[in-house]
């Protein structure tokens, strides 16, 4: 299984999800339909399933287009039917959904929306966290609470510690910053952000992460209580 990092709009990430044996892909939140199209058309690989971590337009805006090209089966948490477009399968917390070689685990993690889920293909531990977990931060809180989101981080950093982390945007630089200067003695992160600045440099991803990296290194996940959470929650949206 091969996963295919698709740039959108202005620092989103769509990702692809390729059997490169049947030449079949899932796309996880697709912002636009373009460059997934030119993507898949240049490769010649059918796309099979769309997946929507939560019903933001800049992960969902892609969806009706490649639909109707592709004739893919939408994905989307039960709990939002109502608002993800051209929804075909609702899913459930907790769920394992299985088509050929794609399987993940469907683990709901509200907070940044009510209805946020992660796709976690257990088999080979790669992990889409939409805009729940990204590398170094955390997603704003617009529709849950602050317990609700430490909860869900809690959740993640429950699964196995090799386990990459595919979020839904470049944020990592920026995150970097802050994580900094609450952190400035964590030699894990002075290391990482070395990495990051090499990789943005040279105009490249710095997903994905591993869990193990974001433990050491992602403020939010260091936390201790949901206090200290939600005190670094706020100060981070004023940054």
């Amino acid at each position: 299984m091969k996963v295919e990092i698709i740039p959108c709009l202005q620092d989103n990430y769509s990702y692809l999800i390729i059997d490169e044996d049947k030449l079949e892909a899932c796309v996880v939140d697709p912002s636009e339909a373009k460059p997934i199209i030119n993507y898949l058309n240049d490769k010649n690989i059918k796309l099979k399933y769309i997946l929507n971590t939560h019903h933001h337009y800049d992960h969902i805006g892609g969806n009706t287009e490649l639909k109707k090209r592709f004739g893919s089966v939408v994905l989307g948490f039960n709990g939002d039917a109502k608002r993800i477009p051209e929804i075909d399968i609702l899913l459930k917390d907790n769920e394992n959904w299985n088509s050929g070689n794609f399987k993940a685990k469907i683990i709901h993690i509200p907070g940044h929306t009510t209805g946020h889920i992660c796709f976690y293909f257990f088999k080979e531990n790669l992990l889409f966290t939409g805009d729940t977990l990204f590398s170094l931060g955390c997603g704003r809180i617009f529709e849950g609470t602050y317990e609700q989101m430490y909860n869900s981080l809690n959740k993640l950093k429950s699964l196995p510690k090799e386990t990459k982390i595919y979020c839904g945007h470049e944020y990592t630089l920026n995150n970097s910053k802050f994580c900094l200067e609450h952190d400035s003695e964590n030699s894990s992160l002075i290391k990482k952000i070395e990495f990051i600045k090499q990789q943005r440099n040279n105009n490249l991803p710095t997903i994905p992460s591993t869990l193990q990296d974001e433990i050491d290194c992602n403020i939010f996940l260091r936390a201790n209580d949901l206090k200290s959470f939600s005190k670094l929650r706020d100060l981070k949206d004023n940054f």
